[in-house]
């Protein structure tokens, strides 16, 4: 198996669109993304793991594997993903599909996408979707290389 800045840069070379990223999020990221989460957390979903910083971290931080859910529409990323992380729910399906596969609710969302790169839309499919989801008191954390949020307080108004 391919270490993950290889996997990484052939998915990018091969799809950039897709990919939509020039290196990996790092470690320190990762753990800012997770801070809330332990061993109490339920039902974690995470959009557009990749090679799995992201999940690397949610397990480090007390999550079980089988609390948590990946939505991830790279083929190879997900063949790498359900080899890495053994129990954990390897979904090669778009965000906008959570609540097909997470009928009774989420505790947490955690979206490594890239939103600001995508179509309005898309965007809304995804947040919205998300947050129809979550449960009562649940959380969704998102990043972004912008200086604005992905949506604006309109979209959900």
């Amino acid at each position: 198996m391919p270490s993950d800045l290889v996997l990484f840069l052939r998915q990018l070379a091969r799809n950039p669109v897709q990919t939509s990223a020039i290196v990996p999020s790092s470690g320190f990221l990762a753990r800012a993304m997770v801070a809330g989460l332990g061993p109490n957390s339920g039902r974690v979903v995470e959009f557009g793991p990749g090679t799995g910083v992201f999940t690397r971290a949610i397990l480090n931080a007390g999550v079980r594997p089988d609390d948590l859910v990946l939505f991830e529409m790279n083929p190879d990323f997900a063949t790498h993903l359900r080899a890495a992380f053994p129990g954990v729910s390897v979904h090669v399906a778009g965000a906008q599909d959570v609540a097909k596969h997470c009928p009774n609710g989420v505790n947490t969302v955690i979206s490594g996408l890239p939103l600001l790169s995508m179509p309005t839309e898309v965007r809304r499919a995804i947040v919205g979707g998300a947050f129809n989801v979550l449960r009562r008191g649940g959380t969704m954390v998102q990043f972004t290389y912008g200086p604005k949020p992905p949506l604006d307080h309109e979209s959900f108004v």
